[in-house]
């Protein structure tokens, strides 16, 4: 387009001389219309052309004021982006009266169960290739410290000893403790078979001398390993068992205290500061970190390979569901509402920051292609206008001039 704009130019250049010519070698009133028209576009041309240069760089190089507007103010242009970014995206008000009626889930539902539907694909394809860009072009030290500062304060704001005890409540209220109980039960079976040699060695050591000369302690030994062998047995086939009813009581009780007891919830909290300041929790946070911005830049680039085989199916089956049934929908339209608006709210300042500071560390080389390969081929067909309609207005003035 540049090159067409520019040809255009160079031949309105060629038509005004070639009009000039004719016009004293041949006259005639009609060449004063073409010497008008092709001078007129000229200028036009040529202004125009000055006009989307400076947007980028200083035409031909000179130092001439209010040019190179892009390169020259570019933190002010990153400012400008994120304050706009800011006003009309990542406030709470936005946020909630552009989700108002917007039914969130049926979208998701619908593009889950088909995620090539008709001629979108290359829209999606595009999406997808311009979220990947943008993941990898972000400052990744400080989006990683940003996702990994949330994920830490709200897990501080949980309140895990409740928690935790409505979930124990539930769990068995509805008997999902059972196969845990039988799981431990089957492991402490596993572990004393694994370490008879060991638990037969204790038997004989504490043995006196006149126990191990009769043959005594290997036969305590064998009672005493038969005994727990039993006892396990029967508390695994047995549901009424005391052992079971014990064990089954303290899961009770311990999912009381969890609910109602200020000292057990205090301990939980400690443990749970202690773990959060846990240098290898603080290592699992970042792997986890650079594991989901990797799995999320493979998806987007590949989104395809992501929804083949049974994750597709799962998937498909979710979208379905969401499509189809209206009370899960409405339930999760509410938590999304909910959850954009407050992230909007809490976190809305801090990916402004990272979108403004992130371009200001661009060079400005590097500013300037990216804008002019955005909208480069428009400007262009503003300088073939401008030719275009200065040459028509050089035709305008000149029949008024002829008329006058």
């Amino acid at each position: 387009m540049r090159l067409i704009a520019t040809g255009l130019l160079l031949a309105m250049a060629v038509a005004f001389l070639a009009a000039r010519w004719l016009a004293q070698a041949m006259p005639h009133p009609g060449w004063g219309f073409a010497i008008a028209f092709t001078e007129a576009a000229m200028v036009g041309g040529l202004a125009d052309w000055f006009a989307v240069t400076a947007l980028f760089r200083h035409p031909l190089g000179l130092p001439i004021p209010h040019t190179a507007i892009i390169p020259e103010n570019k933190n002010r242009i990153a400012d400008t982006m994120a304050g706009f970014l800011r006003d009309n995206f990542l406030t709470p008000q936005v946020v909630a009266r552009r989700l108002r009626g917007f039914n969130l889930a049926a979208a998701a539902g619908g593009f889950l169960a088909d995620p090539r539907p008709g001629g979108s694909e290359r829209l999606r394809t595009g999406a997808t290739g311009l979220l990947a860009d943008i993941l990898q072009s972000l400052d990744q030290e400080q989006l990683g410290g940003l996702v990994k500062g949330g994920l830490r304060r709200q897990i501080e704001r949980i309140d895990a000893a409740p928690l935790l005890g409505q979930v124990l409540t539930a769990a068995i209220a509805d008997r999902r403790h059972v196969p845990v109980l039988e799981a431990v039960i089957r492991r402490a079976g596993a572990l004393i078979e694994d370490n008879e040699p060991l638990i037969r060695a204790m038997i004989h050591e504490r043995a006196n001398k006149l126990v191990r000369w009769t043959g005594l302690d290997e036969k305590v030994a064998n009672a005493v390993l038969d005994g727990l062998y039993r006892l396990l047995a029967e508390t695994m086939v047995d549901p009424q068992h005391p052992l079971r009813r014990k064990l089954e009581e303290t899961l009770v009780d311990l999912a009381d205290k969890l609910l109602h007891d200020a000292a057990m919830q205090a301990r939980v909290a400690r443990l749970k500061a202690e773990l959060l300041a846990n240098p290898a929790v603080v290592g699992w946070l970042d792997g986890m970190w650079e594991r989901l911005r990797g799995a999320m830049l493979r998806a987007l680039r590949d989104p395809d390979r992501l929804l083949a085989g049974e994750i597709g199916a799962s998937v498909g089956a979710l979208g379905k569901a969401l499509g189809e049934d209206a009370r899960l929908q409405l339930l999760v339209n509410r938590f999304a509402r909910r959850t954009l608006v407050g992230t909007a709210s809490r976190y809305g300042d801090e990916i402004v920051r990272l979108v403004s500071e992130t371009v200001k560390r661009w060079d400005a080389r590097t500013v300037t292609d990216r804008v002019e390969g955005a909208v480069g081929r428009d400007l262009q067909f503003i300088r073939i206008n401008g030719t275009l309609v200065g040459g028509l207005v050089g035709v305008a003035i000149h029949v008024v001039d002829r008329l006058l």
